[in-house]
């Protein structure tokens, strides 16, 4: 990465002054390593790839891939490769990084045992968790819980082993290590501290079998990862005669030049003026920054850099910045705890009362504010326990409190004054045409909120309005787009457009309204399936064929189970059909039975059979109510108060597809021991011996959130009436893709307004939420038994075209654990490309 944006910089600064040569490694051009993890849930290779199309031939740079340089000789200025090429230089740039370290214990070289660097690594890694059970990280620091985290996805029971007292001790202290394990223990990863890898101990077979620790423990375990730490790969430098420091790294000067005025060196590989190795992409950007002026006769130097981290570790935000620590003279500390949340913050602040650094566990929330707060070295305008309490007590200043030079992106180091400038000199009108005039938010992207927000204000304070449009085609957002439809009356996209719009509409739009139009249909006195006509085209894969793609082209089936409540009838036709059609099957976590490995044109017949034993689509495909979890409440608990089995089964009939901006997700609890998880829901309820009481606003997934006490102890009546009012307010006012949680943080007076809104009918619309129900509970229709009924509709479920009932070849299963599993090689050992089954099919017809 550092190597690569030393490129960009010297192109840009100097461009054609150079003949540049670059001998990679890998096999493949740089690519992200600070999103490394995201190749685990789908991010292809080519889409981690940060070298441009054509970048090579418009620079004229020779890239020699697979080919590193072995050798250097100084005197003859010439570089040696390991094909044995030689390459004269008139200035070397050596961005050879860094190399995992791999603690010398016995049995560390056995079979199963990985680092966590490359995407090669990555691939092994996976190859090998197909016949494995338990998984073990060496290390707890940023990369050993990305490794615990990919394990843990891939089904493996996940420990992680640091020797340090803390997780990540690095960058936070005590209490933010307590806060970040006790999250991560939540989600089910073993975490053992202050114990070291004694000994990997192998069967018979090589294979890696346990793990012996300095505290005595003995962990069994199929697969280890060691993450714990890195070291400079400075061998170049050592055996040509550089000096290297006394734990390694190339020294350099401010410019990153080494004792010898044409090497310089950039990167991890480098040991800075200021006697630091840095680890993190940003210290090495700046380097590359340095060692391109230099080279271009400009001027710049590198005596340091920002540290600062922010990422999501196995879902819990992590983020640490400046003086964490607090080792600045005089310093104060102001702390703000709930062990109850999983929450840590704490602030360092300085005598003179600026902010120098601080920790933030479970909610990092304010991270893009206060890490440019502290490296501007301003002083606070607020109380400083203002900035660590939640939302709802304090109230913390937002990026327009920054002054012109904190820096906001310390990826690339760009200032507040710079963003502004690229506004107000540059004409950026909006969010991607700062990135392209700044780089701000193009690497790791943790301040693109920050930016977003400077953006709009300094549009707003140059009078210019800011675009609010769903996109491009409309300049109404979705939720102006929902009531000028349901006023008018209109029931198709193309009216919509014509009268509202502009173009023929795109992938963002389309969806929207197709979910507008599906939420209105009763009230439109329409009576339009989501796969009639123009509606049809609307929609996305998913919705198109009424079942979840999967990653090797066939699909998953999810019938209702109301509440989780099935009879055993129901259970058997599930396994008859399943067995008959070979299908994977799974429990959900939302009490449901998946069946997975359909192909497109068995999806009619396994419905036809699904309907006929009583279920119905769960559209689990859709925007819609996805599942009401329940607990087994007074009924069978000797700690149940209300029946919330019979509660959420008439939940989940009622707002049956309901179709919304996002999918929803609902649960009941019959006691406040909460075994069905309510308060990680859109809206749950938990029983009382008063009644039951309403949180809403809660979500689980990539941002955790508890929900919102709504309301408490209220009646079966009130209950149902204040969820239909909730629900029909979020689809009429919510954004395209926007959750509950983030649309109730988002909303203008929080819990409070909301309450005013659904409760007091502040705004004297409760009526009409009331009728929109009310017709969409009257008007219900199972989208699948309506499908078999129609045989136009049944039309769409071939594989190909042009030859129905002829199998997909791509769609390839192989036996697992009894059941089977999307093929993952062929018989040649080559990686299976996923069927391409996106979108509606393409008919070319002559005429």
């Amino acid at each position: 990465m550092v190597g690569q944006r030393f490129l960009e910089a010297l192109t840009e600064r100097a461009p054609g002054a150079w003949r540049i040569t670059v001998l990679a490694e890998e096999a493949r051009p740089a690519y992200d390593r600070v999103h490394l993890t995201s190749w685990f849930s789908g991010t292809t290779a080519d889409e981690l790839s940060m070298w441009p199309e054509g970048f090579a031939q418009s620079h004229g740079i020779d890239l020699r891939l697979g080919d590193p340089a072995v050798r250097i000789d100084r005197a003859a200025r010439t570089v040696t490769s390991e094909s044995g090429a030689e390459f004269p230089y008139d200035a070397l740039v050596l961005a050879t990084g860094s190399y995992p370290f791999v603690p010398p214990v016995p049995g560390h070289d056995a079979q199963g045992c990985f680092v966590y660097r490359t995407i090669e690594d990555l691939e092994a890694i996976r190859s090998w968790a197909d016949t494995a059970r338990t998984g073990t990280v060496v290390g707890g620091g940023l990369l050993g819980l990305e490794a615990a985290g990919a394990l843990r996805a891939l089904g493996l029971d996940t420990h992680v082993v640091e020797f340090a007292p803390r997780l990540m001790a690095l960058q936070v202290d005590d209490g933010g290590g307590a806060a970040l394990r006790g999250k991560i223990e939540e989600l089910g990863v073993t975490v053992h501290t202050a114990a070291g890898t004694q000994a990997i101990e192998a069967g018979a077979d090589g294979r890696v079998a346990s793990m012996a620790l300095s505290n005595g423990e003995v962990l069994a375990t199929d697969l280890v990862v060691f993450s714990a730490g890195v070291r400079p790969r400075d061998q170049l430098a050592r055996d040509c005669g550089l000096p290297v420091g006394e734990r390694g790294g190339i020294v350099v000067d401010t410019a990153c030049r080494t004792a010898d005025p044409r090497i310089q060196a950039i990167g991890e590989c480098a040991l800075a003026a200021d006697g630091r190795v840095y680890g993190l992409v940003a210290p090495g950007y700046a380097m590359a920054e340095a060692a391109a002026a230099d080279l271009a006769g400009l001027e710049g130097s590198f005596t340091g850099a920002d540290t600062s981290t922010k990422l999501k570790l196995l879902g819990v935000d992590v983020a640490s910045f400046g003086d964490a620590h607090g080792t600045t003279e005089g310093s104060l500390e102001v702390l703000y705890s709930n062990s109850r949340e999983g929450v840590y913050k704490k602030l360092v602040v300085g005598a003179d009362g600026s902010l120098l650094g601080g920790v933030l566990v479970g909610d990092a929330e304010a991270y893009d504010m206060l890490r440019p707060l502290a490296t501007s070295a301003a002083a606070l305008t607020v109380p400083p326990e203002q900035l660590v309490l939640p939302a709802s007590i304090g109230t913390a200043p937002g990026p327009i409190a920054l002054p012109d030079e904190a820096v906001v992106c310390s990826c690339h180091n760009v200032t507040k004054g710079a963003i502004r400038a690229a506004v107000t000199d540059g004409g950026c009108a909006d969010v991607p045409a700062v990135k392209k005039c700044t780089r701000a938010g193009t690497g790791c992207g943790s301040c693109v909120k920050a930016l977003g927000t400077i953006v709009a204000d300094e549009l707003a304070a140059a009078g210019v309005q800011v675009a609010r449009g769903l996109c491009e085609h409309f300049a109404h957002t979705r939720a102006e787009l929902f009531e000028i439809v349901r006023v008018k009356g209109i029931t198709t996209f193309s009216r919509l457009i014509d009268e509202h719009g502009t173009g023929e509409g795109c992938d963002v739009c389309k969806p929207a309204v197709g979910s507008i139009l599906a939420s209105l249909n009763a009230e439109l006195g329409n009576s339009v399936h989501i796969l009639d006509g123009e509606q049809a085209a609307l929609q996305d894969t998913n919705d198109h064929f009424l079942a979840n793609l999967q990653r090797n082209g066939s699909y998953s089936v999810v019938p209702r189970v109301p509440g989780g409540e099935i009879t055993p009838e129901g259970l058997i036709a599930i396994g008859e059909i399943a067995r008959d059609y070979g299908l994977y099957t799974k429990i959900t976590g939302g009490q449901r039975i998946d069946m997975f490995g359909a192909a497109v044109d068995q999806l009619p017949h396994i419905w036809e059979r699904l309907v006929a034993a009583g279920f119905e689509s769960g559209h689990a495909y859709g925007k819609a109510l996805r599942t009401v979890k329940s607990c087994v409440g007074e009924t069978w608990c000797r700690y149940g108060v209300q029946d919330s089995v019979a509660l959420a089964i008439e939940l989940e009939l009622r707002y049956r597809g309901l179709r919304a901006p996002h999918k929803l997700k609902s649960a009941v609890s019959g006691c406040a021991r909460e075994c069905a998880e309510a308060q990680s829901k859109d809206f749950g309820v938990i029983a009382t011996s008063a009644g039951w009481n309403l949180y809403v606003g809660g979500n689980g997934g990539m941002t955790p959130r508890h929900a919102d006490l709504l309301v408490s102890d209220v009646d079966r009546e009130t209950l149902m009436r204040t969820i239909d009012r909730f629900l029909m307010f979020y689809i009429r006012t919510a954004d395209r893709l926007e959750r509950t949680a983030p649309w109730i943080e988002r909303m203008e007076g929080g819990l409070d307004h909301l309450r005013a809104v659904v409760v007091d009918d502040s705004l004297g619309i409760c009526a009409e939420l009331d009728e929109l129900m009310a017709r969409h509970v009257e008007t219900y229709e199972d989208e699948w038994r309506a499908t078999l009924q129609d045989p136009d509709r049944l039309r769409r479920f071939v594989s190909f075209v042009n030859a129905p009932g002829t199998p997909d070849p791509t769609v390839r299963f192989v036996p697992e654990r009894d059941q089977v599993r999307p093929a993952r090689e062929d018989e040649d050992g080559n990686t299976l490309r996923p069927a391409l089954v996106a979108g509606p099919r393409l008919e070319v017809r002559t005429r």
